[in-house]
């Protein structure tokens, strides 16, 4: 039977004035971040749903009950802003759940949770992301920082494998691709390093136990811009997502 795994955020929509001349006009595009990611997972034993970013706020389950629907949540590049503030309080200034507790409660009571790395990940970019001193950032197996936790590689830097021995490594490649930037963390004391930056000696990937659920953090991107195409396409790439949904959900 099939894992169901809730993947929140990975998706923007820019705007761009394009100026000729005397006139100009305005376009509007959407993106995604999830492609490869979602590929990878095709013909998996994980069924995921993703919610884009633009859905999360009014869509985000706001019971710990159809939280409990999912065996692993992933939060990806979503700051804390978009789960808090749900249309019922931001516009008509009502009382809803505070779903940074909801997803503490979830992961207290036997749940998963994954975040993954980007502008809007563990604190992000000038700090907007705020997850420092959440209920999130609680059951995580990394700590944010205060302010703007950006480390842009564009030279590129090396994943150092920490515990060969995690199940997470199981058939894994020894040679990694680089990576052109993570988010930077200092890691909880009840948690297990498996990978760090080579260059850094920060955590790249991390695990913990709590209470009753299972947490982990992968610092860097699912893709671009911090994983370039030559990790997308990696032989390990796939193995990779697979073991860590595998060790979260108790396989």
């Amino acid at each position: 039977m099939s894992k169901k795994v809730l993947l929140v955020g990975e998706s923007w929509e820019s705007s761009a004035t394009h100026v000729k001349g005397f006139d100009q006009f305005h376009t509007t595009t959407w993106h995604t971040g999830a492609t490869y990611f979602l590929n990878a997972l095709k013909d998996s034993d994980y069924d995921v749903t993703h919610m884009p970013a633009h859905e999360v706020s009014a869509n985000f389950p706001l019971t710990l009950e159809e939280l409990q629907q999912w065996d692993v949540i992933i939060l990806s590049d979503i700051g804390a802003n978009t789960l808090l503030l749900h249309p019922d309080t931001w516009l008509k200034s009502k009382r809803t759940a505070n779903r940074l507790t909801l997803i503490h409660d979830y992961v207290a009571k036997g749940g998963a949770l994954m975040m993954i790395g980007g502008y809007f990940s563990f604190q992000g970019i000038n700090g907007t992301a705020r997850y420092h001193r959440t209920a999130v950032e609680k059951v995580l197996p990394v700590q944010c920082l205060p302010y703007d936790d950006r480390v842009e590689a564009p030279e590129g830097q090396f994943a150092e494998i920490v515990n060969a021995e995690h199940p997470i490594m199981a058939n894994m490649p020894n040679q990694w691709p680089w990576l052109l930037g993570y988010n930077e963390v200092t890691l909880h004391p009840e948690a297990t390093l498996l990978a760090s930056v080579s260059e850094s000696n920060l955590p790249l990937l991390a695990v913990r136990d709590y209470q009753q659920g299972r947490t982990l953090a992968w610092t860097s991107d699912m893709a671009e811009h911090w994983l370039p195409d030559e990790f997308c396409h990696w032989e390990g790439y796939r193995q990779l997502w697979i073991n860590c949904l595998d060790w979260l959900t108790g396989k």
